[in-house]
């Protein structure tokens, strides 16, 4: 009966969490070569060796770059783009930023090094009412009107560009950020400046902006200020067809970066991105825990002998739902044989057979 497997799973369940915490090994889970190690575990069963080397870095460094002093890992500060662009192995860290769009001016520059980062969240550009609202004015007051709109936003754009001059120095320039709207006048100002500016920044990546040149996102330009600016060593612009992306690269101190997968098929980057975010779980979940069990299908073996042995001092039927239960823990090193090209079921007696006796000495 149903109910009787479910009583058996229950404490093979039970079971299992018991045997987890008797066998789990305590390590330093902050040591670089350890963390290669538990990465390259992970990644080598989905993705040919070199593959499998090169992300096995790339993963360890990102989760290395996000971690803070007594705060949670959050995975989320790790962006994981792709470019449809060359091969998988030209893939790579950028501890920084990749921005999905450019410049929106063509006069402005495609890169530039030492840079200062300004992220705003301010309109530079003239805003309609929200409220239906009529204006009557005679024709010559037209062009007063007109100019006094323009005056608005030049008159703050202005204030951005004065703010330039007082963070910069002789051979430094800025880069805008800005969740909200510029208009084109306002782009034209700050191109003749030499400035890059981004407008209708995804707000997704405004907080990373953040983390990664450090600085602060302005609300109101009251708070103009050269210490609210963060740093980068270069930004440049990348075009693949009308696909346009802007890296932001050499930050100082930063809490959050970008892994880039290059691939020459759809699929290809899919198979990666997966891939990667298994790698960087397993390196999350390690340094989290600070414990290890045995990988590549040893600790599901394990685990099998000792609840088959388990089985054996449960009586009735539930016996069964526990058998059940520790037969499904086999579904991963049995997988892992076929893939290296091995018989599943001559390896799972091997294995089985091995590990029973390991389980006693444990």
């Amino acid at each position: 009966h149903p109910r009787l497997l479910c009583e058996g799973i229950e404490l093979a369940k039970t079971s299992l969490l018991e045997y987890i915490d008797r066998t789990a090994l305590a390590k330093d889970c902050a040591d670089r070569d350890l963390l290669l190690q538990i990465a390259q575990c992970s990644l080598r069963t989905k993705m040919h060796r070199e593959l499998a080397d090169m992300f096995t870095a790339i993963c360890v460094d990102a989760v290395l770059t996000i971690r803070k002093p007594d705060t949670p890992l959050d995975l989320h500060m790790v962006e994981i783009m792709h470019m449809q662009h060359k091969a998988g192995t030209d893939s790579r860290l950028v501890k920084g930023l990749v921005l999905d769009h450019g410049g929106r001016h063509p006069g402005m520059p495609k890169q530039l090094s030492k840079v200062r980062v300004l992220t705003l969240n301010y309109d530079l550009e003239y805003m309609r009412s929200e409220v239906n609202s009529g204006f009557y004015y005679y024709a010559e007051e037209r062009e007063k009107m007109v100019q006094a709109e323009r005056k608005w936003v030049d008159d703050r754009t202005q204030l951005i560009l004065d703010l330039k001059k007082k963070a910069c120095g002789p051979d430094e320039t800025m880069v805008i950020i800005n969740q909200k709207g510029i208009d084109p006048l306002a782009l034209d100002m700050l191109a003749r400046e030499g400035v890059i500016a981004l407008r209708r920044a995804k707000k997704r990546n405004m907080e990373r902006v953040c983390l990664a040149c450090g600085g602060e996102q302005i609300n109101s330009l009251e708070a103009l200020a050269p210490d609210v600016c963060g740093y980068a060593e270069e930004v440049y612009e990348q075009a693949l067809g009308e696909e346009v992306y802007t890296f932001v690269e050499g930050v100082r101190n930063p809490f959050s970066c970008t892994i880039l997968i290059k691939g020459a098929m759809p699929h290809v980057i899919a198979q990666i991105k997966d891939a990667v975010r298994d790698g960087l779980r397993a390196v999350a979940n390690a340094m989290a825990d600070g414990t290890l069990v045995l990988g590549a299908g040893g600790f599901e073996t394990t685990a099998h002998a000792a609840l088959m042995e388990y089985a054996k001092t449960v009586s009735g039927r539930a016996k069964l739902g526990v058998q059940a239960y520790a037969e499904s823990l086999l579904t991963i090193p049995k997988t892992l044989a076929e893939n290296a090209g091995y018989d599943a079921q001559d390896t799972d007696r091997k294995s089985t057979r091995l590990n029973s006796s390991h389980s006693q000495d444990l």
